[in-house]
């Protein structure tokens, strides 16, 4: 006889070290250089995480620079449209 076991899913190593932070949240950080220490320190993401994606949610107003993190299309296009730039 089989014992019935119950189904757990697969859970990605990779989605336990990655995060993601939306333009409004970006915008209320209050830097001029937005990194990852710079969102850990204004606690928006978890001290755990290796990576973070900026989406598009929200409006950013100012000009801030992106360094060391990951932007999405849209949120690109919102950060140069407000004066700032991307820097890989």
């Amino acid at each position: 006889m089989q014992r019935r076991l119950p189904k757990f899913g697969f859970t990605s190593k990779v989605g336990r070290t990655t995060g993601e932070v939306t333009l409004s949240e970006v915008a209320s950080a209050n830097a001029d250089v937005v990194t990852l220490d710079v969102l850990k320190d204004a606690d928006l993401v978890s001290r755990k995480l290796a990576r973070v994606k900026i989406i598009l949610s929200g409006k950013i107003e100012r000009a801030v620079t992106v360094q060391g993190i990951r932007v999405t299309k849209g949120a690109r296009a919102a950060i140069e449209a407000a004066g700032g730039k991307v820097e890989d």
